[in-house]
Protein backbone atom coordinates (compact mmCIF):
# COMPACT_ATOMS: atom_id res chain seq x y z
CA UNK A 1 0.00 0.00 0.00
CA UNK A 2 1.18 3.10 -1.00
CA UNK A 3 0.81 6.64 0.45
CA UNK A 4 2.40 9.50 -1.78
CA UNK A 5 1.96 13.58 -2.33
CA UNK A 6 3.77 16.63 -3.40
CA UNK A 7 3.64 20.00 -1.78
CA UNK A 8 5.78 23.60 -3.08
CA UNK A 9 7.22 25.44 -0.43
CA UNK A 10 8.21 28.91 -0.85
CA UNK A 11 11.76 28.55 0.22
CA UNK A 12 14.54 27.37 -1.00
CA UNK A 13 15.71 23.54 -1.48
CA UNK A 14 19.05 24.00 0.97
CA UNK A 15 16.41 25.36 3.40
CA UNK A 16 13.61 22.97 2.85
CA UNK A 17 16.44 20.29 2.94
CA UNK A 18 17.85 21.21 6.62
CA UNK A 19 14.08 21.40 8.00
CA UNK A 20 13.28 18.17 6.75
CA UNK A 21 16.30 16.13 7.34
CA UNK A 22 16.20 17.40 10.94
CA UNK A 23 16.22 13.87 13.09
CA UNK A 24 16.14 15.68 16.22
CA UNK A 25 13.04 17.39 15.67
CA UNK A 26 11.46 14.41 14.54
CA UNK A 27 12.53 12.24 17.30
CA UNK A 28 11.40 14.89 20.00
CA UNK A 29 7.78 15.46 18.30
CA UNK A 30 7.72 11.36 18.61
CA UNK A 31 8.56 11.60 22.19
CA UNK A 32 5.52 14.21 22.62
CA UNK A 33 3.03 12.33 21.22
CA UNK A 34 4.05 9.40 23.49
CA UNK A 35 6.38 7.38 21.33
CA UNK A 36 10.05 6.24 23.07
CA UNK A 37 12.81 6.55 20.65
CA UNK A 38 16.37 5.92 20.74
CA UNK A 39 18.80 6.36 18.14
CA UNK A 40 21.25 3.29 18.01
CA UNK A 41 24.44 4.75 16.63
CA UNK A 42 25.37 7.39 19.93
CA UNK A 43 27.99 9.36 17.96
CA UNK A 44 24.87 11.91 18.46
CA UNK A 45 26.29 13.74 15.16
CA UNK A 46 24.37 14.21 12.14
CA UNK A 47 22.12 11.56 10.87
CA UNK A 48 24.26 9.71 7.68
CA UNK A 49 23.42 6.51 5.73
CA UNK A 50 23.37 3.35 8.28
CA UNK A 51 21.72 5.62 11.01
CA UNK A 52 19.05 3.57 13.06
CA UNK A 53 16.41 4.55 15.46
CA UNK A 54 14.72 1.75 17.38
CA UNK A 55 10.65 3.14 18.26
CA UNK A 56 8.51 1.70 20.77
CA UNK A 57 4.84 3.53 20.35
CA UNK A 58 0.77 2.68 20.83
CA UNK A 59 -0.74 1.92 17.86
CA UNK A 60 -4.74 0.87 17.98
CA UNK A 61 -4.42 -0.44 21.58
CA UNK A 62 -0.93 -2.89 21.40
CA UNK A 63 2.72 -1.74 21.57
CA UNK A 64 4.46 -1.78 18.93
CA UNK A 65 8.54 -1.38 18.19
CA UNK A 66 9.55 -0.19 14.82
CA UNK A 67 13.19 0.08 13.71
CA UNK A 68 14.29 2.58 11.53
CA UNK A 69 17.22 2.74 9.26
CA UNK A 70 18.76 5.88 6.98
CA UNK A 71 19.47 4.01 3.84
CA UNK A 72 19.79 7.34 1.61
CA UNK A 73 20.42 10.87 2.32
CA UNK A 74 21.76 13.12 -0.63
CA UNK A 75 21.66 16.89 0.26
CA UNK A 76 19.47 19.19 -1.25
CA UNK A 77 18.18 16.18 -3.00
CA UNK A 78 16.43 14.13 -0.76
CA UNK A 79 16.62 11.01 1.63
CA UNK A 80 14.72 7.25 1.91
CA UNK A 81 14.20 5.25 5.21
CA UNK A 82 13.08 1.99 5.54
CA UNK A 83 12.00 0.28 8.63
CA UNK A 84 10.72 -3.14 10.08
CA UNK A 85 7.72 -3.28 12.61
CA UNK A 86 5.37 -6.50 13.48
CA UNK A 87 5.83 -8.30 10.03
CA UNK A 88 5.52 -5.08 8.20
CA UNK A 89 8.20 -3.00 6.22
CA UNK A 90 7.90 0.78 5.56
CA UNK A 91 10.02 2.76 3.33
CA UNK A 92 9.60 6.53 3.29
CA UNK A 93 11.25 8.49 0.63
CA UNK A 94 11.81 12.29 1.15
CA UNK A 95 12.42 13.99 -2.55
CA UNK A 96 13.17 17.79 -2.96
CA UNK A 97 12.79 19.28 -6.50
CA UNK A 98 14.01 22.85 -6.65
CA UNK A 99 11.44 24.58 -8.95
CA UNK A 100 13.27 28.17 -8.90
CA UNK A 101 15.81 29.37 -6.49
CA UNK A 102 13.21 30.63 -3.68
CA UNK A 103 10.52 27.94 -4.49
CA UNK A 104 10.91 23.79 -3.94
CA UNK A 105 8.50 20.90 -4.27
CA UNK A 106 8.72 18.24 -1.92
CA UNK A 107 7.92 14.89 -2.64
CA UNK A 108 6.85 12.35 0.30
CA UNK A 109 6.08 9.11 -0.48
CA UNK A 110 5.21 6.05 1.87
CA UNK A 111 5.24 2.29 1.46
CA UNK A 112 4.06 -0.33 3.61
CA UNK A 113 4.31 -4.13 3.02
CA UNK A 114 3.47 -6.77 5.04
CA UNK A 115 5.91 -9.70 5.56
CA UNK A 116 3.16 -11.78 7.60
CA UNK A 117 -0.84 -12.92 7.45
CA UNK A 118 -1.66 -10.14 10.96
CA UNK A 119 0.02 -7.77 8.92
CA UNK A 120 -1.61 -8.46 5.54
CA UNK A 121 -5.18 -8.16 7.58
CA UNK A 122 -3.65 -4.76 9.01
CA UNK A 123 -3.12 -3.78 5.51
CA UNK A 124 -6.64 -5.12 3.91
CA UNK A 125 -8.28 -3.09 6.95
CA UNK A 126 -5.94 -0.12 5.72
CA UNK A 127 -7.45 -0.13 2.26
CA UNK A 128 -10.86 -0.13 2.79
CA UNK A 129 -10.23 3.80 4.52
CA UNK A 130 -7.19 4.24 2.00
CA UNK A 131 -9.09 7.72 0.80
CA UNK A 132 -9.43 8.97 4.34
CA UNK A 133 -6.20 8.15 5.32
CA UNK A 134 -5.05 9.64 2.24
CA UNK A 135 -6.80 12.71 2.99
CA UNK A 136 -4.66 12.48 6.56
CA UNK A 137 -1.44 12.33 4.92
CA UNK A 138 -2.11 14.55 2.68
CA UNK A 139 -3.03 17.27 5.34
CA UNK A 140 0.03 16.35 7.53
CA UNK A 141 2.28 17.17 4.34
CA UNK A 142 0.66 20.59 3.83
CA UNK A 143 0.68 21.46 7.79
CA UNK A 144 4.70 20.76 7.52
CA UNK A 145 5.28 22.51 4.51
CA UNK A 146 3.24 25.47 5.73
CA UNK A 147 5.52 25.20 8.55
CA UNK A 148 8.83 25.17 6.91
CA UNK A 149 7.53 28.41 5.01
CA UNK A 150 6.28 29.96 8.10
CA UNK A 151 10.15 29.47 9.87
CA UNK A 152 11.91 30.92 6.87
CA UNK A 153 9.50 33.52 6.68
CA UNK A 154 10.36 34.74 9.90
CA UNK A 155 14.22 34.10 9.29
CA UNK A 156 14.45 30.95 10.93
Amino acid sequence: MKFSTREDIEAPADYVFSQVSDFASFERRALRHGAQVSRVDQNGGTPDVGTQWKIAFKFRGRNRKLDATLEEIESPVGYSVAGASDGMTIRTNVELVPLSPTRTRILVGVELRSKSFTARLVLESMKLAKTKLNKRFRARVVEFAEDIEDRYRKGG
